[in-house]
């Protein structure tokens, strides 16, 4: 009977040990050192913007980056046309906008929204990396590509504890800890994660590995921390970002990720 035991702890370990390397292979590195599917390593760093205060980001007086945040009519998106405009639901309140660079650039600037009385206000901006090869309206697992579209955010977990976050917490360092063969610079990517709802169930862990539209699709799409180049497939961003949006994000807002190139998300 001891001997079964052992032999059935042995199997289940090994199964759940498998589980969590499939979820972390969206944004896995090779065993050689570079990215997946041998692409380099690292480059160097966007020069980090710092967040904005939230006393100064609701003033009146705050100046929005040329570049980083779109301005245009309060009451729509900044940045946004009519087709994913009309995908966000009409009760959210928070959006985390992810304005990609180009349809193949792995440079993008996320910037959080509130919808306030007088529309749309951006809270906070910073530099952020999706997919190393750029984006993709149609995305499967291994291209290299952010998906484009609108996604709800409802589910967060990471090596660290959790911080503070409303959204449903999955702490563990054994989940969330990258292979030992991961470069170093990876290695701290997963300590907080937030789940995209691409291809998951919503109210599911991040690692839970269930794809709704079969594995093809890809899935294990994440806002997590960045490690100075693209990924493969999520949305890297400092660490102090990452703080910010798990303290902020509020379920009862109804927060969702809008996302894209520039272009594509102007259609």
């Amino acid at each position: 009977m001891q001997i079964k035991s052992v032999r059935w702890t042995i199997v289940t370990a090994a199964a759940v040990i498998g589980a969590v390397l499939v979820t972390l292979s969206a944004c896995e590195a090779s065993p050689g050192g570079g990215a997946k599917n041998g692409l380099p390593g690292p480059h160097v760093r966007v020069p980090r913007v710092p967040p904005v205060p939230r006393a100064a980001a609701a003033g009146p007086d705050w100046q929005q980056p040329d570049r980083s945040v779109p301005v245009g009519d309060p009451g729509r998106l900044p940045g946004v046309g009519g087709v994913l405009q009309a995908e966000i639901p009409a009760d959210t309140r928070q959006v985390v906008a992810v304005y990609g660079e180009g349809a193949d650039s792995a440079d993008s600037t996320v910037v959080l929204y509130t919808r306030e009385d007088r529309g749309w206000q951006p809270v906070g901006s910073w530099p952020a990396h999706n997919g190393r090869s750029g984006w993709t309206t149609d995305h499967h697992a291994g291209d290299g590509r952010s998906p484009v579209g609108v996604f709800t955010v409802t589910d967060a977990g990471g090596v660290l504890p959790n911080p503070g976050t409303r959204l449903s917490y999955a702490q563990g360092r054994d989940l969330y800890t990258p292979p030992h063969y991961w470069r170093p610079a990876y290695r701290h990517d997963f300590d907080y994660v937030i789940a995209i709802d691409y291809n998951r169930l919503r109210g599911t862990p991040p690692h839970d590995t269930t794809r709704p539209l079969g594995a093809a699709r890809g899935g294990a799409i994440w806002l997590h921390l960045d490690h100075g180049s693209g990924t493969s497939a999520c949305i890297g961003l400092p660490m102090e970002a990452m703080a910010h949006l798990l303290r902020t994000l509020d379920p009862a807002r109804d927060p969702v990720v809008v996302m894209g190139d520039r272009p594509t998300l102007l259609s």
